[in-house]
């Protein structure tokens, strides 16, 4: 086996474990935006057809990393029907053979993140357990289109008001669920994930590295500092895939 893909130089695999690293970094100190990032300089490198499952075993490793360093700070009740909503999400895009025109779902997308992150806020637990099934399962099966849907997730986690560590420790939680399944989803449709596996390891020991720092860096950041830096990036985030569904 190849140590890289065909379509992969030596250059394009340094550029690529190095944002692995940057972008595990800002995700574990902000709480969001390094899945989305990633996402945008993959693209550039990686063929389309291997981009979203290549990204989501590359964010299954982050993320799920990132899950077990704080996992005592996950919210469970939350997780497992989080998980329980996108395992129905992702056998329902496993039916689903026409591809979803991307335009629509950016701008369904953004709109959904900005009324999560500024509309009225009825309370910490205004997301019952049917809400809580529904963000899963709606947030998966758009995840399997447009690969990155951590903003999205990230909107629905930050409705719940919790502390910073709780915020960032359900977040990958959540996430690594989500991207196990699209992964499972994507193997049984035929990906050959094993061309990838030699980078895709070593941008995860990268994102390892990146999430250990990150998560030094939360530890110090004051809990009202990182609830704005939170809501911001989120909202820009939110705000990019307006100007890209616009066709600027």
């Amino acid at each position: 086996m190849d140590l890289l893909p065909a379509s992969i130089s030596l250059l394009d695999a340094s550029v690529l474990i190095v944002t692995a690293g940057f972008t595990s970094l800002l995700t574990a100190a902000m709480g969001i935006g390094g899945g989305v990032l990633l996402l945008a300089i993959m693209a550039g490198i990686v063929p389309a057809a291997a981009l979203i499952p290549v990204h989501g075993l590359v964010q299954l490793g982050s993320n799920g990393n990132r899950a077990w360093m704080t996992r005592r700070h996950i919210d469970r009740g939350l997780l497992k029907r989080f998980a329980l909503g996108a395992l129905v999400g992702a056998l329902l895009a496993s039916l689903i053979v026409v591809q979803l025109p991307l335009q629509w779902i950016q701008f369904s997308v953004a709109a959904f993140i900005l009324f999560l992150v500024w509309g009225p806020q009825p309370g910490r637990h205004s997301l019952g357990a049917a809400g809580q099934l529904l963000a899963g399962a709606l947030t998966t099966l758009v995840s399997m289109f447009v690969g990155a849907t951590g903003p999205l997730v990230a909107g629905f986690i930050h409705r719940h008001d919790m502390d910073k560590l709780a915020t960032t420790a359900t977040f990958a939680s959540c996430m690594s669920a989500q991207h196990l399944l699209k992964m499972a989803v994507f193997s049984a449709v035929g990906f050959a994930f094993w061309d990838w596996l030699p980078l895709v390891a070593l941008m995860i020991l990268a994102g390892v590295a990146g999430s250990w720092l990150g998560l030094k860096l939360l530890d110090r950041m004051p809990a009202a500092h990182f609830r704005r830096v939170f809501r911001w990036t989120v909202t820009l985030l939110a705000l990019r895939l307006l100007w890209q569904a616009s066709g600027f």
